[in-house]
């Protein structure tokens, strides 16, 4: 469980899921996006040194929708999904890493774990 916390903790109950993915990195240059590379698909705006990752269009399906808190094996931070990746990637995640290429590349291409949390949604029956 993920908890919210301002004056009071409150707990927020939820699905936990967690699975292997592909992980790469990517950076806000055009030549890596297009002409606009600080805007994501979702329409938020990339800022070195923040954490957030792409992911692939079926993880969407998985709960993996934008804004969801990802804990990535390797990282002591939490990241937020802030971008879609193109449709061809499947079961990948994309690491924002601003504008240092050189820590992108080091980082390269490798399996992690994931595990995030799908909020309940109260319902009436």
């Amino acid at each position: 469980m993920f908890l919210v916390c301002c004056k009071n903790e409150v707990e927020e109950k939820c699905v936990f899921n967690s699975f292997e993915v592909t992980a790469t990195a990517y950076n806000s240059l055009a030549y890596q996006t297009n002409s606009n590379p600080n805007i994501t698909a979702f329409g938020d705006s990339l800022k070195p040194g923040l954490r957030y990752i792409a992911v692939s269009r079926d993880l969407l399906d998985s709960g993996l929708v934008h804004n969801t808190v990802v804990k990535i094996e390797g990282f002591d931070s939490l990241f937020l999904v802030k971008d879609k990746m193109n449709r061809r990637w499947r079961k990948r995640i994309d690491i924002y890493m601003g504008v240092d290429v050189k820590k992108a590349r080091n980082w390269g291409k490798r399996k992690v774990n994931i595990e995030y949390c799908i909020p309940i949604q109260d319902s009436i029956h």
